[in-house]
């Protein structure tokens, strides 16, 4: 089956790197790829804004966007890609969401650009609202100018009170597919040993991966999640960072961390954010 990839733009070399780095993941999979650009004017700017100058901004999006599958077509002469348009007035989540449910998009793959303040530096403003408003598709953020590598290693961190479904793990599983890559599931050491909730859900979760190379790994509890995942993501030279996005877990706590922006995370690699299953 045919993946389908939403792509949002605007045009930035930020959003190329994004680009180029999915079209090297997918090389060898057949894939239709959707170059999405979102216009939207405010409405205290419509008194300032003739129809004119909205229909010729309409018109200046739609140029770059067919410029920018013009690019890719010549420059990824890939017989298993095919290249489509979506040039939208609603804002960048409204987009993306109606993008994701009319062409059954299983992936959305995006830049990610530091700004100011805590959560800016993550990933960037524009990112943390999309990830925290898309309910049903995954993202892969990809930092700004990132070269592409083939994914050998991809750390996935838990603290096993999540009781894991079959569709969070799949966008992963599919994920480490690609390129054979080994699942490192990352346990920050908070207890002297799991209880009957956390063991239960760490043996379904490896009856999801039985058919993936996967390792278990314990890390020792610092005062900030950031720094640990940071550290073993050195370590084990890892390749992708993968989690799932529910209430309490590592992902909510590294964005409320003031941390964040002594450390400097600035997702120093891809970054899959998985949606909570609303599947029971």
């Amino acid at each position: 089956m045919k993946r389908k990839i939403l792509l949002p733009t605007d045009f930035s070399d930020n959003a190329w790197s994004a680009t180029v780095y999915a079209l090297k993941l997918f090389a060898e999979q057949e894939c239709t790829f959707y170059f999405l650009n979102s216009i939207v004017v405010k409405v205290n700017m419509l008194s300032n804004v003739s129809n004119k100058l909205i229909t010729t901004m309409r018109e200046n999006a739609m140029v770059e966007l067919l410029d920018l599958k013009e690019l890719v077509q010549s420059s990824d002469p890939n017989p298993k890609h095919d290249f489509d348009i979506i040039l939208s007035s609603d804002d960048l989540n409204k987009a993306v969401k109606n993008a994701v449910e009319k062409h059954d998009i299983s992936l959305i793959i995006m830049g990610t650009k530091g700004a100011t303040g805590a959560k800016e530096l993550f990933f960037g403003s524009n990112t943390v609202s999309l990830i925290m408003k898309i309910k049903n598709c995954p993202v892969l953020m990809i930092p700004e100018e990132f070269d592409f590598i083939k994914p050998k290693q991809i750390a996935f961190p838990t603290d096993y009170n999540h009781f894991y479904h079959a569709n969070e793990i799949k966008s992963l599983r599919e994920l480490a597919d690609l390129y054979s890559s080994e699942i490192r599931i990352v346990h920050i050491d908070v207890e002297e040993e799991l209880s009957d909730k956390q063991s239960d859900n760490l043996i379904v979760l490896e009856s999801y991966l039985k058919n993936n190379n996967f390792s278990l790994h314990w890390m020792p509890n610092y005062a900030e999640k950031v720094e640990e995942i940071n550290d073993f993501i050195e370590e084990l030279d890892i390749d992708i960072l993968a989690m799932v996005k529910h209430n309490h877990n590592f992902f909510q706590k590294i964005l409320n961390e003031p941390v964040i922006k002594d450390l400097g995370f600035h997702a120093k690699i891809p970054f899959l954010v998985i949606p909570e299953s609303v599947d029971i």
